[in-house]
Order: C-alpha cells, then sequence, then structure tokens
C-alpha cells in the first residue's frame, strides 16, 4: 500500500492506511489458514457480527502477522473483524485492550522493504520539520502491482469477484480503504481511466454479505470490506 502511492512513500496525513494495514494482516492470516471467520448461524448471519476464530497458531514467519496471532490467541472472547482493526490500529477506550494495538507497522513495513531493496530512506523537509521517508527505490515491485491491479480490471476484467484472484481482490479493497486506488489507474489514459474505475466501483459497491455466501475461502476479504464500509 506504501507504493502504490504516488509519492512513492505514504503521506503522514494518511490516516486511512494504518487501519488499512491492519485489515491487510487479517486478510493474509486468513489466506495463510491461520484464521476464519465463525460458522454462519440464526443468531449470526451479518460478516460483521462474526467472530474472529483462530485456527492454528503455527509461526508464519512475518513478525508482524505472529505478532497478531499471539494477540488473536491471548483473546478471552473472540472479537469481531471490525473490533479487531481497531484494536489493531489502537482505537480502543479498553485500557485493558491496548495492549493488542500493533505499533509502528507503517515503519516496520517500510524497514523490511528497504532491506529487500524496493524502497530507500531519506530525509523529506516538510517546512517545519524534517521527516523520515521511505521512498520507492526499485520501481520493478510498484510496476508490476500497478500493472497487474491495472490488467484486473482491463484486459483481464472476469466481472464476477468470484473468478479474480483472491489476492488481487484483495489489494483492491485494501487499496480502496487506505485511500490509494486512484494512484493505481493515474497512469492510464482517460477512456481507460474511465473504465477501470467504473468498474472498480460496481466491484466495491457489491454486497459483502452476498459475496461472502458464495466465496468460500475468501470471507475475511468481504468482512474487511464491509467493515470499511460501515
Amino acid at each position: 500500500l506504501s507504493i502504490l502511492s504516488l509519492q512513492g512513500y505514504t503521506s503522514f496525513w494518511n490516516d486511512c492506511i494504518s487501519s488499512g494495514l491492519r485489515g491487510g494482516i487479517l486478510i493474509e492470516l486468513a489466506l495463510r489458514g491461520r484464521i476464519c471467520l465463525e460458522q454462519l448461524s440464526i443468531r449470526k448471519k451479518r460478516l460483521l457480527e462474526r467472530k474472529v476464530l483462530l485456527k492454528s497458531d503455527a509461526p508464519t514467519g512475518d513478525v508482524l502477522l505472529d505478532e497478531t496471532l499471539r494477540h488473536i490467541k491471548a483473546t478471552e472472547s473472540a472479537e469481531t473483524v471490525q473490533t479487531w482493526i481497531e484494536l489493531l490500529t489502537g482505537e480502543t477506550w479498553n485500557p485493558f485492550k491496548l495492549q493488542y494495538q500493533l505499533r509502528n507497522v507503517r515503519e516496520r513495513i517500510a524497514k523490511a522493504l528497504v532491506e529487500k531493496g524496493i524502497l530507500t530512506t531519506e530525509k523529506q523537509n516538510f517546512l517545519l520539520f524534517d521527516m523520515t521517508t521511505h521512498p520507492v527505490s526499485n520501481a520493478t515491485e510498484k510496476q508490476r502491482l500497478v500493472k497487474k491491479l491495472q490488467e484486473s480490471m482491463l484486459e483481464r476484467w472476469v466481472n464476477d469477484p468470484q473468478r479474480m484472484d483472491r489476492r488481487t481482490l484483495a489489494l483492491l479493497v485494501l487499496a480502496h480503504s487506505s485511500d490509494v486506488l486512484e494512484n493505481v489507474f493515474a497512469s492510464l489514459t482517460d477512456d481507460k481511466y474511465d473504465v477501470a474505475m467504473n468498474r472498480t466501483k460496481d466491484l466495491l459497491d457489491m454486497d459483502p454479505e452476498v459475496e461472502a455466501a458464495k466465496a468460500r475461502g475468501a470471507e475475511m476479504i468481504w468482512a474487511v470490506l464491509a467493515a470499511f464500509n460501515k
């Protein structure tokens, strides 16, 4: 999400990306088979009412994912997707649940990408103060992601989220939730931009409840979208 921004790094004015990244962590854990939503029941039918359950506490090898996994395992009572996004972001009034906040997520992800040679580190002057930023140093990965998302809405458009690659669908949902989606299509010609944005809007306007019921294994993606659309 950081490298999809126009500047190559996420603006500190962008408040959406913090919760977007936490939503992405939940989706990634679900895709890796570590967590899931509780089964549908007569009492709990809606996505935002169903709790996040631990399927496996086997380490993923990723520090942030494993830290989240430990938090989910440590909770006395299961929480919903929306509550977990709030807890992981630190947006809770309950002082006893502040322990579940994931701290410095953007910085930790940026440092990992710096180590992989995708981002670099530099100082940026913002009039009254200097700030450390992590702009893209190797544009190849950014171009690959942008091209993948653009093609999913244009040449490879399938007009059915059930037939889309799950990670592509997740990235579209998270880019939308983090307010960086328009940047993905910024390089397109006007006519292609309009087509891509209209198709994306149609996709994101679909009823998460209906799509989740048809999408075994991708319920968490639609639950995260529902949480951000609320």
